[in-house]
């Protein structure tokens, strides 16, 4: 959960009750392909609850990386405006945020705050992910997993409260 604390830590409150409004609950069984290698996705995706895997080859076979809840799904291609790079298919029964690519943009068109905000709470999430990564491949430090800049810190704390708020809001939906 640690990866979405670095992303809603970044956002105000009414960057995060913009998102609730804006965005749907998905509720996907075992077996649900979430992004398929090499084609478009229009939204971003938060989990929720419950589990995913991540294919490089089509075959899938060899995961690469599992993700649960406070895990970000399609950033990179929401970044770069490229189609993804891995396929990404439900493991376990999962309940995943999702917001549109085009309602997204639409907001950090209108809102300057928004769009620095979003743009700083990717690059920290990212920035999370590739250390992550790099230690996964052994040049990493694990001495230095968890330490955080005071600054993201305050951020974090306040990050925990919204990711509750979301879980609990689609929960109602149930």
């Amino acid at each position: 959960m640690k990866r979405v604390l670095f992303f809603l830590g970044q956002l105000n409150d009414r960057d995060v009750e913009w998102m609730l409004q804006n965005g749907n609950r998905m509720m996907l069984n075992s077996g649900d392909q979430v992004i398929t290698k090499g084609e478009a996705i229009d939204s971003l995706y938060i989990v929720i609850s419950g589990q995913l895997a991540v294919y490089v080859n089509s075959s899938h076979n060899k995961c690469i990386a599992q993700l649960e809840s406070g895990d970000m799904v399609g950033e990179m291609s929401f970044l770069e405006s490229r189609p993804p790079s891995a396929s990404v298919i439900v493991t376990k029964p999962s309940t995943i945020f999702q917001i549109s690519r085009d309602k997204i943009n639409s907001r950090l068109l209108e809102n300057a705050e928004f769009k620095a905000n979003f743009y700083h709470a990717l690059a920290l999430f990212l920035s999370n992910r590739l250390r992550g990564t790099t230690d996964q491949l052994g040049f990493g430090n694990p001495e230095e997993d968890d330490l955080l800049e005071t600054a993201v810190l305050d951020g974090v704390s306040q990050a925990g409260s919204r990711f509750v708020q979301i879980i609990h809001r689609f929960s109602e939906a149930a």
